[in-house]
């Protein structure tokens, strides 16, 4: 008998170990943690920890603790998926995810057969949500033909009497983006002197900085990452050019400054309104500044879509894909972004495009 009690003992708490274990939210950050993109996958992982500790200390969702897994990608489209793949094995229910539109793209067709919700942070291609494969797929930033139409319009405006240059690196974001600002530049009445593409992940760029210095270029507009953008702007300066480097928002990291340093000054760049201004933003970056995690570029956009999540799911009472899907496209919810909602297409409602400036390190809105 002592035997049989002891056996239902046991049984029964490892049933409650069973249910306790259950009873937490599997969910998921993706984006490349490694590879010559980490410093946004760090922006990315900063915000979810953030977010996740502040849902969880206040109570979690529907009473039920969040468990964070963190998905490394490298910005690799292959990647993504096996990665995606991966998170449908451990339960994942929400990802924010990926940063590469190249990666988010491929991987939402995993996560819409599976159920799983996605909201990017970072992903800009219009095809994200314009050819999604699922009524789960979502974004908290905007879009390339609305930052290339901010863009084409300011140098037509600006530089107009100036040769302009516009080079991509193939990505679907980087080419996206290059060909949403050309389409808008050459409306607006402007022509390019120049268009090319360029290999990502090489060291030297002599050969192209050579075209543009040959051609006169006085602006060039740079269709990619921070890291090509800024060997780009290194080496024009070695080569004398004055030329002003333009691109999006791929820039928003202090690694394009630590790869030109001095060279990068004055470069322009497009990215949404600053969330760190945000009042409502300002208790996250203070305990993000005070954990010694960064709080540039896309690290409050990856914590405004796990609260949009979180909060949609709390008015479903549930995490189960439909309901949080319905909440989701009918709701308003308060981030750190401020006020937003989604329209029928999975594309925020938030305000578009403004221009930043690199100065001594730092970028702030162009004055």
């Amino acid at each position: 008998m002592k035997k049989f009690l002891m056996a239902g003992v046991a049984m029964s708490f490892g049933m409650a170990m069973s249910s306790a274990a259950w009873a937490d939210i599997a969910i998921a950050t993706v984006g490349p943690m490694t590879g010559q993109y980490a410093s946004f996958g760090a922006q990315m992982k900063a915000g979810a920890e953030q977010a996740v500790a502040d849902i969880n200390a206040a109570g979690g969702v529907n009473g039920e603790q969040l468990v964070l897994e963190v998905g490394d990608d490298a910005c690799d489209p292959k990647q993504a998926v096996a990665v995606a793949n991966q998170l449908v094995g451990k339960g994942v229910v929400f990802v924010a995810g990926h940063f590469c539109s190249g990666s988010s793209i491929p991987a939402s067709a995993v996560y819409s057969e599976e159920g799983i919700i996605q909201i990017s942070p970072a992903s800009t291609n219009p095809k994200f949500t314009d050819e999604r494969p699922g009524p789960g797929t979502f974004r908290v930033c905007g879009r390339d033909d609305q930052q290339g139409q901010v863009a084409g319009a300011f140098l037509a405006e600006n530089y107009g009497d100036k040769n302009i240059a516009i080079v991509h690196d193939k990505t679907a974001y980087g080419k996206g983006l290059a060909d949403e600002t050309k389409k808008y530049m050459n409306e607006a009445g402007k022509q390019e002197a120049l268009y090319e593409a360029y290999t990502a992940g090489e060291k030297d760029y002599t050969a192209l900085v050579s075209k543009l210095k040959q051609e006169n270029i006085d602006v060039l507009y740079v269709g990619g990452y921070h890291t090509e953008a800024g060997l780009l702007a290194r080496q024009m300066r070695d080569q004398g050019m004055k030329t002003v480097l333009v691109s999006g928002d791929a820039l928003v990291t202090d690694e394009y400054w630590a790869i030109t340093g001095d060279a990068g000054e004055g470069t322009l760049m497009t990215f949404s309104p600053d969330p760190r201004k945000n009042p409502v933003a300002q208790p996250v970056v203070k305990a993000l500044e005070a954990a010694g995690k960064t709080t540039e570029g896309y690290a409050l956009y990856t914590y405004a879509a796990i609260q949009a999540w979180a909060n949609a799911a709390g008015a479903a009472g549930s995490t189960d894909f439909e309901p949080v899907v319905e909440a989701l496209n009918a709701g308003d919810f308060s981030t750190v972004l401020g006020d937003l909602s989604f329209d029928d297409k999975g594309d925020v409602t938030l305000p578009g495009y403004v221009f930043y400036e690199w100065k001594d390190g730092q970028y702030d809105y162009l004055k």
